[in-house]
């Protein structure tokens, strides 16, 4: 059994490890889940640039994938879909209308160069072996920005799961420029679709967010909704506002979708019925509103790291300039060897060095000969003559040394000695450099990446209050039951679904519920109201009972100020019967009494407002040491 234990906890260990690092959590270095980052490098290897078929790409990353190919071809989608790494052809189906993509046999796609620029650089890549050993693969991206907040990400993981909300590729290269200079930034969510968003609560990427759509209400008997909110699209919206239609949440006499290019939907109005009517009640029970709550989760490390969106910029800074730094070294070094390449190659054209070596008959003769030949040079060669130096030398045509350019060369050397002084200078100062690099992508790539979604403040607007008071409550006291779908029974008042209502019983005991269809409460019921706590707090009610084994009758006022739903109270205490209950002002309590020798006065008035308002749980006062038959409340004369 312990062997069984320690089998089932190592493999669901393992498992959960490979779904958290492999699967589903973006890498915080490149903002990439392995599955995108295969769909690149393959894209990357095979770019010519010229499309490929997207079944093709599929079939390459495959070498890579040890997963099936539907995984690959739907994450390719989704990521062509983005707009920024994948230039697409064809039909790649539609993020504001939901329409999918054609089989991969159909479209095509290829890098685009915003992919080759921030992404590739094979030289300062680290790999590893694919899964079957034969090829190798990135680990991460040497990515120069934060892709994990420009793309966005949604993952369900063995007990985690992330969701980061996708961002502006400008605002948040800017955000990083701002970190390298040292100066305060924020960064709010840019979505796709468009529409608005309250970002009062994102929390720096842990909170959340409102999203609403764009409605266009100059036309006071219809609605069109120009853009969506994150989330939703036209299919969804449509069929959340048929059914908050059909549940009477909504007036509306038609729909009609007429999306193309850009998303226009239009919603005429029932007759009676106009714009601003309509507008919070679509906020409310539609997808015209939605409430986004962000979970910013990455592998940093090797392990899930909790982050924020200030956290990741800040990261990326500095990543930034490790990254530049490593391809400024890498840079110098290949000038370095292009300057040391070129010096040898003039001194032996000039200076004749071949032709020393003609009556050598040996190849470690030729070798020393030419090596010889290059000392009094020293001074205007960097390092030390090498023998792949030598067969480097050895490899130039006759065709090419006869027609030598010796100022061609000389110019060469010049432009390599200008580019080795730019990229020390580079060096020195890296930062500045960085953020140098980041202006220039910002300025090819301004115009293609505005901002979509308009940011503002908004309150979500709240069902109850949407909700229109269009269901009439009924009671029916012959068989006890309250409800909005009684078709017999007195009408009380209007409701909405989402009222709740306060029900007083004949026995004493009190409830707040939610409206119901149909709910059997009491064939004596005593007061029913709608329990608006404001309303509540101000409503006094006064209550006659009397005590079931002297049957002295009593009196109470009280206010219901605080319940909890569905819970049952009781107004009055245990072994009382209520005789009469009201809420109205400037009112007696009249009081009958049983008949008995020698009691003349068979009925009395109390006025209510001499008697204090006690809490819910208090004991009325009483009224007097005789046995009542009934009570009623009547105005004051």
């Amino acid at each position: 059994m312990a062997y069984v234990d320690t089998l089932f906890n190592t493999n669901f260990l393992e498992y959960a490890s490979y779904v958290i690092k492999d699967r589903a959590i973006p890498h915080l270095d490149d903002g990439l889940k392995p599955v995108q980052r295969r769909i690149l490098h393959s894209l990357l290897e095979m770019d010519d640039g010229k499309y490929h078929k997207v079944a093709n790409v599929v079939g390459h990353c495959m070498q890579y994938h040890p997963h099936g190919d539907a995984s690959i071809n739907s994450a390719l989608v989704v990521l062509a879909n983005k707009d920024l790494f994948i230039d697409k052809q064809g039909n790649f189906g539609n993020i504001l209308t939901g329409d999918e993509a054609s089989a991969p046999r159909y479209i095509e796609c290829r890098a685009t160069p915003l992919a080759r620029r921030m992404l590739y650089q094979p030289d300062i890549t680290e790999y590893e072996p694919s899964y079957d050993g034969r090829r190798k693969e990135p680990v991460v991206f040497p990515a120069k920005f934060p892709v994990v907040l420009a793309l966005g990400a949604e993952g369900i993981a063995v007990g985690m799961s992330t969701r980061i909300l996708p961002h502006n590729f400008i605002e948040v290269c800017e955000a990083v420029q701002r970190a390298l200079r040292g100066e305060p930034f924020e960064l709010f969510p840019d979505f796709p679709g468009g529409g608005y968003v309250d970002v009062s609560g994102y929390d720096d990427g842990q909170g959340k967010v409102l999203v609403r759509a764009k409605l266009d209400t100059s036309d006071p008997k219809r609605i069109v909704i120009r853009e969506l909110p994150y989330g939703s699209t036209t299919e969804s919206l449509i069929n959340s506002v048929e059914a908050a239609a059909r549940k009477n949440k909504v007036k509306i006499a038609s729909i009609s979708d007429f999306t193309a290019e850009h998303v226009e939907i239009e919603i005429k109005l029932a007759r009676g019925v106009y714009t601003q009517e309509v507008v919070d009640s679509l906020f409310a029970f539609t997808e015209c509103e939605n409430s986004i709550s962000a979970n910013l989760l990455v592998i940093k490390d090797g392990k899930p790291t909790l982050m924020t969106v200030t956290e990741v910029i800040q990261h990326h800074a500095r990543r930034l300039v490790a990254v530049l730094n490593q391809e400024l070294e890498l840079e110098r070094g290949q000038l370095l060897d292009r300057l040391h390449a070129r010096a040898l190659e003039r001194i032996f054209v000039e200076e004749r060095l071949y032709k020393r070596i003609e009556e050598e008959k040996t190849a470690d003769a030729v070798t020393k000969t030419v090596i010889e030949g290059f000392e009094p040079f020293r001074n205007e060669i960097r390092r030390k003559v090498t023998v792949e130096d030598v067969e480097r030398l050895l490899k130039i045509p006759i065709r090419r040394i006869s027609r030598y350019d010796i100022e061609r060369a000389r110019k060469e050397i010049a432009e390599i000695k200008e580019r080795l002084s730019e990229v020390r200078h580079h060096l020195a100062n890296i930062t500045d450099y960085a953020i140098d690099y980041l202006g220039d992508v910002m300025g090819d790539y301004q115009s293609a990446y505005p901002r979509r979604t308009e940011i503002g403040s908004f309150e979500r607007v709240d069902v109850r209050e949407a909700a229109v008071r269009n269901l009439s409550l009924r009671y029916d006291s012959s068989s006890g039951y309250l409800g909005y779908n009684l078709s017999s029974g007195k009408e009380l008042f209007k409701v909405s679904p989402y009222d709740r209502v306060l029900v007083i019983r004949a026995s004493g005991t009190y409830s707040v519920i939610t409206v119901p269809e149909k709910l059997f409460v009491d064939k004596g019921m005593l007061s029913c109201g709608l329990a608006d706590k404001e309303v509540l707090a101000s409503r006094v009610f006064s209550i006659v009972y009397k005590d079931r084994k002297t049957h002295y009758p009593y009196l109470k006022r009280t206010r219901i100020e605080q319940y909890i739903l569905d819970k049952g109270y009781e107004i009055v205490p245990s072994g009382t019967t209520v005789l009469a209950l009201t809420t109205r002002d400037g009112v007696v309590a009249n009081v009958k009494y049983r008949k008995k020798k020698n009691i003349r006065v068979l009925e009395e008035d109390f006025d209510v407002d001499d008697y204090l308002i006690k809490g819910v749980k208090a004991l009325g006062v009483r009224l007097a040491t005789r046995e009542a038959t009934s009570a009623r409340f009547v105005a004051r004369r």
